[in-house]
This record gives structure tokens, C-alpha cells and sequence, in this order.
């Protein structure tokens, strides 16, 4: 018998040749402006994510951001310290959720900015996109989210199954960092398909990327140039970047030497564009073949 190489034909309602259930509307976050954090495994997506939710609430913007991963250390440049898990906290009372107050799982950072990690089932068991739900949800039944002006998901790695997706069901833009390099310009090309992929159910939208731990931008603008993409920030490989987070401080917590304020600057500038909008980026991503053409090894 021959073999059948057909691709099967898969229809949900989230894609095409998706098999995920469509959100429950009830589970929309309203009034505030929502953005998903995304970025190959590394390059800095927590400490591009604090550093933005300290630069919103500099502008005077009341700010949520929740960590989506399990080693739970989105927030702690701006808490000081690696705060429980909603995750965590849930089973403390068997999942009886009726049972927590808002401050068993959200906790105040640098300038007021509420911190939540949503954590994570153990390694290869359950699905990330359940524990971002059960987070939104138990936020809404706390009301948390209608004093909020902006919400910030920092999602794990480069992970775009169904799951690590779930963030852009909620979000108005998702943000992607990357680095100068192919490896990371490559995961961004892959982030960008996903996007894609959940925009046809859903309202989020590419905001467009930032350079981050980069001397230059000249391959992510070369890239973006090709693929109809923006760069909107670019932040420099720095050491006192690195130093911030092994002080669990934010840049606007750090002394006020030269590069500091610089980058700040570039932070608060990035909150800006982000909060006044930007353009509904539909870049079109390159086949593996084609990207490996215009970034490979020489």
C-alpha cells in the first residue's frame, strides 16, 4: 500500500490547523492596554519587561505585569525578591480558589507596579496556557484588573506551542526582543508566524521588536527591512544592565551615571510609543530556507 504523505487537514477555532478552543469571553481583560513579551530563551525578555513596567509607571500609568514562567523571576527586579506562584498558592488551598485574598498572590513592586508570576505545571507535565488562564481569571474575580492602565505578560522563551500562545489571546500587542544575531532573529521570525496565526481570532497585533544586548542593529534592521517589521527601541549590551538585575533592581533603582540615564531614557521612550499605539504590523515571515539565505554563515 502506498503511503498517504497528505498533511491532514486540521480546522479549529484558532487558525488554521489549529485544534484549541476559542477563549471564553468571559476571561477578556478590559480598559486596560495589554502587551505580550516574547523572545528567544535568554535575551532578556524579564529585564526588558521590568525595566518597561517601571518606565509605564514613571509616566504615571497603574501597571500589572505577570510573569508566565516557572522559574518565576519575571518580577523580581522589581519585588527584590522571588515571590510565590499563583500556581503554587492554588495548591496550598487545594484549588479552592474562593479562599485567597489579593494579596496571597499579587505583590507590590517598584513604583506600585502590582507583580504577579503565574508559574508553571512541573517539567513536561500540564500546559503553561492553563495556569495563564487560572491567573486571569482569579484576576478578574478579585477585580484587579479595573484599576489597571496596563498589563505586561513576560512569556517563557521562544515557546510558541498552543499553550505559551495563550498570553496572545489577551493582548492588544505583543512586543518581541531579540539580538543582533541570527539565533535570536530566527526565534523572532518563528514568533512572528504565531502572531500571525492567533490575529486571525484574535485581536492582537506586532507592535514590532526591540534590539536588545546589542552593540549594533544592523541584522534585526535588515530582517525587519525584508519582512515589513519595525525596530522601535534599541538597548545596548551594557554591563550595568547586568548589573541591575544581580542588585534585583530596575535601571530607574540604579545609580545616575551616564549609560543608565541613557537607557532609561530609551525605556520611557519605548512606554511612550507603546501607550500613545502603534501601527497593526502584519510582516509577512521568512521559510526557514529563506532566512537562513539572508542571515546564514558566509
Amino acid at each position: 500500500m502506498a503511503l498517504d504523505k497528505t498533511p491532514p487537514l486540521l480546522r479549529g477555532d484558532d487558525g488554521e490547523g489549529s485544534v484549541q478552543v476559542h477563549q471564553d469571553a468571559s476571561m477578556k481583560i478590559e480598559g486596560a492596554k495589554v502587551f505580550s513579551v516574547y523572545g528567544k530563551g535568554g535575551i532578556g525578555k524579564s529585564t526588558t519587561s521590568s525595566n518597561l513596567s517601571a518606565a509605564f509607571s514613571m509616566l504615571g500609568k497603574r501597571v500589572l505585569q505577570i510573569g508566565c514562567d516557572p522559574k518565576h523571576d519575571s518580577t523580581f527586579t522589581l519585588t527584590g525578591t522571588l515571590v510565590p506562584t499563583v500556581i503554587d498558592i492554588l495548591k496550598d488551598v487545594d484549588f479552592h480558589s474562593e479562599e485567597l485574598r489579593p494579596e496571597d498572590f499579587v505583590f507590590e513592586g517598584f513604583g506600585g507596579v502590582k507583580c504577579v508570576e503565574a508559574g508553571g505545571p512541573p517539567a513536561g507535565t500540564g500546559c503553561g496556557g492553563y495556569v495563564v488562564g487560572q491567573t486571569v481569571k482569579l484576576l478578574k474575580q478579585h477585580h484587579m484588573l479595573e484599576d489597571t492602565d496596563v498589563v505586561i505578560f513576560d512569556v517563557l522563551g521562544d515557546v510558541v506551542c498552543g499553550g505559551f500562545a495563550a498570553p496572545l489571546q489577551h493582548a492588544d500587542r505583543a512586543l518581541i526582543v531579540t539580538a543582533n544575531d541570527f539565533d535570536s532573529i530566527y526565534a523572532m521570525n518563528r514568533i512572528i508566524a504565531a502572531v500571525q496565526a492567533k490575529s486571525v481570532n484574535y485581536k492582537v497585533r506586532l507592535a514590532g521588536c526591540v534590539a536588545n544586548r546589542s552593540r549594533e542593529t544592523d541584522e534585526v534592521d535588515r530582517y525587519c527591512k525584508t519582512v515589513g517589521f519595525n525596530r522601535i527601541a534599541h538597548m545596548p549590551d551594557l554591563d550595568a544592565i547586568r548589573r541591575s538585575r544581580l542588585k534585583k533592581k530596575t535601571l530607574f533603582e540604579m545609580p545616575d551615571d551616564e549609560e543608565i540615564v541613557q537607557v532609561r531614557k530609551e525605556y520611557i521612550r519605548l512606554a511612550e510609543t507603546l501607550w500613545n499605539g502603534t501601527e497593526p504590523l502584519a510582516p509577512a515571515p521568512l521559510p526557514d530556507r529563506e532566512i537562513f539565505e539572508l542571515l546564514g554563515f558566509d
